[in-house]
């Protein structure tokens, strides 16, 4: 029987991961599909039972389900327990479903396809306190970065954050004060995103031209923060890569094959500048 897969969340026909893993599935020779699933919020339940029912081989997860659909599976792995979110699910060979995050991980494999592992001695700057900073700050300090810094406009927020992976929480007036001392900076709030707030989460005045400066954003796909990084000569990742990446090893836990990720971004930026999710 032909093997299908989908992505759950509210909104989602505007996502860009049914046409990505089709043409992954049609790369490399399997016969399977990938639709998107409107699911109101409050029903993911019912959509967890019919899933199941339909004989799905698995599905990615977003907002604003992340958190809600843990309940309803029947295992959740150690680094989405920690995070407390799950974005892919997989059906085990006994049709148990286990909950999988493959967010964080795919920015660090992001990041590491366009610097490489060398600078994991580097001390680094996490901008946000939310979902995403969670999971990257996890998943870094998983994949050897061990001197992780948080800034947020509510320090509590990063504090609770450092709590959790033993870093050092700042406010953002003084992560900008000491932007020079980290060699990698990573911004993870909506700041910049084109249908959010303009404009830089922090100051870039005292940015050393060695650092490396990444975005989650990826619409527009060089923000306001990403072109202060590179008029200053920074080299930048930009949030592209990360949507890509946690595609990619979502793709491979179902499929044991990792698809071709640069192929990908180029199809991907050559097509529209569309809001990708």
């Amino acid at each position: 029987m032909k093997k299908w897969y989908a992505v759950i969340g509210d909104p989602v026909s505007h996502s860009k991961s049914p046409a990505m893993h089709e043409e992954w599935f049609r790369e490399n020779g399997i016969d399977a599909s990938y639709v998107p699933i409107h699911v109101p919020a409050g029903t993911v339940g019912d959509a967890v039972a019919a899933l199941r029912r339909l004989g799905a081989s698995g599905w990615n997860v977003t907002v604003p389900h992340k958190q809600a659909i843990i309940p309803y599976l029947d295992e959740v792995d150690p680094l989405a327990a920690e995070m407390q979110a799950v974005n892919t699910v997989k059906v085990l060979q006994d049709g148990r479903l286990l909950g999988m995050n493959t967010d964080g991980p795919g920015f660090v494999r992001s990041l590491e396809e366009r610097i490489g592992s060398a600078r994991r001695n580097d001390r680094v700057l996490i901008i946000g306190a939310g979902g995403a900073a969670n999971g990257i700050a996890l998943a870094m300090l998983q994949g050897g970065y061990g001197k992780i810094a948080v800034c947020n406009r509510t320090v509590a927020k990063a504090e609770a954050l450092c709590e959790r992976i033993g870093g050092e929480a700042l406010g953002l007036e003084e992560a900008a004060g000491r932007l020079g001392e980290f060699g990698i900076i990573i911004q993870t709030t909506p700041v910049g995103m084109s249908t959010a707030t303009s404009g830089l989460p922090v100051a870039v005045d005292h940015l050393n031209p060695d650092a490396v400066v990444a975005d989650i954003v990826y619409s527009p796909l060089h923000t306001d923060f990403l072109k202060a990084a590179m008029n200053n000569g920074n080299e930048i990742v930009d949030g592209l890569g990360m949507f890509i990446w946690q595609g990619a090893l979502a793709f491979n836990e179902w499929t044991g094959l990792m698809p071709d990720t640069l192929g990908t971004r180029k199809r991907l930026i050559a097509e529209t500048e569309e809001t990708i999710c």
